[in-house]
């Protein structure tokens, strides 16, 4: 699978993380079949086109940390009903996607 593939699929996957929940890069990575290309998958996000309104902003690293200098992100995980700790991380045992449950792919 090439970049602009993988890219793709990212994106598709990242489109059905439900509001009020979630993802890890790492999540991600394993469901595209590529459990050590988590950075890819950070990557994919950073480079995202705008007009796809693909919701960025609900994946975060595998302790709930946000990205660094999008002050932004915050506020759209707690504008969902995002559950975020005194460290400023999100509560990932009461956001984190249950992509089972959702039936994805």
């Amino acid at each position: 699978m090439n970049r602009k593939e993988f890219s793709n699929k990212v994106y598709e996957i990242v489109k059905d993380i439900p509001p009020g929940n979630v993802a890890t890069y790492g999540m991600i990575a394993f469901l595209l079949g590529y459990p050590q290309r988590s950075r890819m998958v950070g990557q994919a996000l950073h480079h995202a086109p705008d007009f796809q309104n693909i919701p960025c902003h609900r994946v975060v690293n595998y302790q709930g940390r946000l990205t660094p200098g999008w002050t932004d992100q915050k506020r759209l995980l707690s504008d969902e009903g995002v559950h975020l700790k005194e460290n400023g991380c999100v509560d990932l045992k009461k956001s984190l996607w249950d992509f089972i449950t959702t039936a994805h792919r």
